[in-house]
């Protein structure tokens, strides 16, 4: 298979629904008594989830085929008599609790298993579900679509009552559900609307066909040659991170001191957890939930703006699992989201009607010449500017992103059934194409190297062949 056979691994096209699901995630304002009642749910949630794992792993042991429906039977024949879910008068206190949190947990664990499954057929690499511990897993809970409902800036939810939220509802439509989470101090409720067409997509403010290089020196560099700079919020509050660790290691120590461990670790121990070490166990937490919203909020806005701006993005299929293998980069790579911008920008890119055309894993995108097309094979990591025969001078990164440019250009004239445009408008180049409502899509700019030849001809009439 030649250079142009592999260069596109897959094109993500909008899809045409009449109505599409869309959440909005709202923080809530609850009351001492609330913020109780969230945190008994969601710990009855991971409670039911691992009985079920149990069962299910003990199931398969025996050489019976699981079932999550069955076992949800079981478990609604047992919970109010069963002396594991009595409280210390013999009350069963799961009554306490609405039951959309325990009986959820079940539906989650058939989802978890088929995915493994489906995996595994695929001959991907997953791991099967593993039981949730109460402070290494995100606390959260179910609440069915007919159980709560919306009024403005208030939640009327199940056993709770009123709840404040901080902002109104963004989509009007059907409620599919919801789900109340935490983070850090503060409580969410994520909301899934089932919105009209007409609501749920977006107009476009531009046309234009993009390539995006994501990077570490820059997190994204456009084929224009504009960069943009990512926050990096854990290297910012590093320092600070640390700090709070160490703080929190000696508290935890000293727990171990008080309760007479010396060596060893605590598992199976309950050790006493004093106010100090609740409250900086707050502080820690809020910290790492900033490094969170950063870097989200700086990953949305990025996304949306290509989304809105373009009827076409070009980017790489990084292999981020082995990218996060190299020590040296691996913090910097997480701290901007490789990952989470590439799951962004395709959702994003259904509600404005973007295409998003993701060249395969190895197609040489930093190594060919925008100028001339040739390849320098021995171009390493570190070299971030480079000459290439014809003289043309390249930005390792520009220099990629006008590659993509030019192999997402490709393959939109390609899909929408466009003709080339002539040599003289976009001379030796495949990136001159004619968009349906007239015009020319952008180029490569001229300014990046020489434009009598890029060495992406044949990609693009394999790509006319291919679609």
């Amino acid at each position: 298979m030649n250079l142009a056979e592999r260069a596109v691994s897959k094109t993500y096209l909008p899809h045409t629904w009449r109505d599409m699901l869309l959440a909005h995630r709202i923080r809530l304002e609850p009351t001492p008594a609330q913020r109780d009642y969230f945190a008994r749910a969601a710990g009855t949630a991971r409670r039911v989830w691992n009985w079920a794992l149990a069962e299910w792993n003990r199931l398969a042991a025996s050489g019976q085929r699981p079932d999550a429906m069955r076992l949800k039977k079981h478990f609604n024949a047992i919970k109010y008599a069963h002396p594991d879910w009595l409280d210390d008068q013999g009350n069963p206190w799961l009554r306490t609790v609405h039951r959309d949190a325990h009986a959820q947990p079940f539906a989650h664990l058939a989802r978890a298993w088929s995915r493994y499954f489906e995996a595994r057929r695929t001959g991907e690499h997953a791991r099967p579900p593993r039981f949730k511990k109460k402070s290494r897993c995100r606390d959260s809970f179910y609440v069915a679509n007919d159980q709560f409902r919306i009024e403005g800036k208030i939640a009327v939810l199940p056993r709770v009552g009123r709840v404040s939220l901080s902002e109104t509802l963004r989509w009007p439509g059907k409620i599919m559900g919801g789900s109340v989470s935490r983070e850090a101090d503060d409580w969410f409720l994520a909301v899934q609307v089932d919105v009209p067409d007409d609501v749920g997509r977006c107009r476009r403010s531009g046309s234009g066909v993009v390539g995006v290089d994501l990077g570490i020196t820059a997190a994204a560099t456009f084929d224009s040659g504009y960069k943009v700079a990512a926050p990096r919020p854990l290297k910012a509050a590093l320092r600070r991170l640390r700090i709070r660790s160490r703080r929190q290691s000696r508290k935890h120590e000293a727990a171990k001191a008080l309760a007479g461990i010396d060596v060893g670790g605590t598992k199976g121990w309950t050790l006493p957890k004093s106010k100090n070490q609740t409250k900086g166990a707050k502080a820690l937490a809020r910290l790492q939930a900033r490094i969170a919203r950063v870097r989200r909020d700086f990953l949305h806005k990025l996304t949306t703006r290509l989304c809105r701006e373009n009827q076409a993005v070009g980017i790489e299929d990084l292999h981020v699992k082995g990218m996060l293998a190299n020590h040296r980069l691996a913090r910097s790579i997480a701290d901007i989201g490789f990952h989470e911008f590439r799951r962004q920008l395709l959702y994003k890119a259904q509600r404005y009607g973007t295409r998003i055309v993701v060249a395969e894993r190895w197609y040489p995108s930093s190594r060919l010449c925008s100028g001339c097309g040739a390849k320098n094979s021995k171009l390493a990591l570190g070299e971030r500017s480079w000459t290439c025969g014809c003289g043309a001078r390249h930005d390792r990164d520009v220099n990629a992103a006008i590659n993509l440019q030019r192999l997402a250009t490709a393959a939109l004239g390609v899909e929408t059934a466009l003709p080339v445009a002539s040599q003289a408008l976009t001379p030796g180049t495949a990136a001159g194409t004619v968009p349906a409502a007239g015009g020319k899509v952008t180029p490569a700019r001229h300014e990046h190297g020489q434009q009598d030849g890029s060495g992406q001809e044949e990609n693009a009439a394999h790509l006319r062949a291919r679609f």
